[in-house]
């Protein structure tokens, strides 16, 4: 990925709904962001971020400091605002307000040290180490983010008493030949729907064959029906044009996956198969196959209803013990 590219990436996630106000305080249209914690802020708790150390928060401006494509794929790891603030104050006491943007600075010092300095806001079991910078440690912060969001969704989904089975997490890496739904282009971004969950990948502006290459997790209940697949034109004053659709039939990766129990005693195989048909938008037959003790699935998809298009996807089964 070239810089450029991560840049845009970026620049989208920084342009979502609820990364338009600053994680921290709210004040509207923030430029900084902490790279390894994965929120955006405005200037004023950049300042208090900053003094805490990078080894807490690596703090850089959006606009005018140079990322590394580490720094970019990390906060793009986290997914911004919603899903850090998920963690970080997941526990926050009943009546308790969070500073706001006219806050004095002693206000946001204290707020901030305690929500992420002495984590005094996530649930009691959790506790997140920090990092210094360098592509493992990245990895590895934004990895323990996501990776306490999904134990997260495990709390609410015991609380609605919904049985979950797994998780399923979705590399879209990259789009072939994508409708035209602007002059000469699109700006395409792909959804995926699960029951009431929804969750999607950035805008790429102005690219029929678009390359993301990012993650999207599903919690997966039994019995759980297809994934609804949706590709969107973005558009800045009007509705967004769909590009294309397509359903995925999770259920022979969920088979195969749950039939073999403990995965880590097996070595590299082939454990199951999703079969092309007419009644499918696959390409070709899908393989799912045991490599390096994870349940993954390549699939090519021709996407529906629409002109043209295909969409390259793999899948990997995530056990709820992980």
């Amino acid at each position: 990925m070239s810089n450029h590219q991560g840049f845009r990436r970026l620049k989208d996630l920084m342009f979502k709904s609820e990364n338009r106000v600053c994680a921290d305080c709210g004040a509207p249209d923030p430029k900084w962001a902490s790279a390894n914690i994965g929120v955006f802020i405005c200037l004023k708790c950049s300042s208090v971020h900053r003094s805490l150390g990078p080894h807490i928060s690596k703090v850089l401006s959006v606009t005018l400091d140079e990322w590394s494509e580490d720094e970019i794929e990390s906060i793009i790891d986290v997914g911004g605002n919603s899903a850090a603030n998920a963690i970080y104050e997941a526990s926050l006491p009943d009546g308790f307000s969070k500073p706001g943007p006219n806050a004095s600075n002693d206000e946001r010092l204290n707020f901030i040290r305690s929500k992420y300095e002495r984590q005094e806001f996530l649930k009691p079991s959790l506790r997140i180490t920090s990092f210094a910078s360098g592509r493992s440690s990245h990895t590895s912060f934004s990895r323990r983010i996501l990776d306490s969001f999904l134990d997260i969704n495990i709390l609410k989904k015991t609380e609605n008493n919904e049985e979950l089975v797994g998780f399923l997490k979705v590399k879209v890496i990259k789009g072939t030949d994508l409708a035209i739904r602007d002059m000469l282009t699109s700006d395409p971004y792909v959804i995926l729907i699960l029951g009431q969950q929804k969750v999607q990948t950035t805008v790429v502006k102005s690219n029929l064959n678009p390359v993301w290459n990012e993650i999207l997790t599903l919690s997966i209940p039994e019995n759980c029906g297809s994934v609804k697949l949706q590709v969107f034109d973005h558009d800045m004053f009007s509705a967004d044009d769909i590009m294309g659709e397509a359903e995925i039939d999770i259920q022979p990766l969920v088979t195969a996956a749950t039939a073999y129990g403990d995965i880590s005693q097996f070595g590299n195989m082939q454990v199951g198969k999703w079969l092309k048909s007419n009644d499918n938008a696959l390409i070709n037959d899908s393989i799912i196959n045991i490599v390096d003790g994870k349940v993954r699935q390549e699939v090519l998809l021709k996407l529906q209803n629409v002109e043209c298009g295909e969409l390259q996807l793999e899948l990997e089964w995530i056990p709820l013990d992980q």
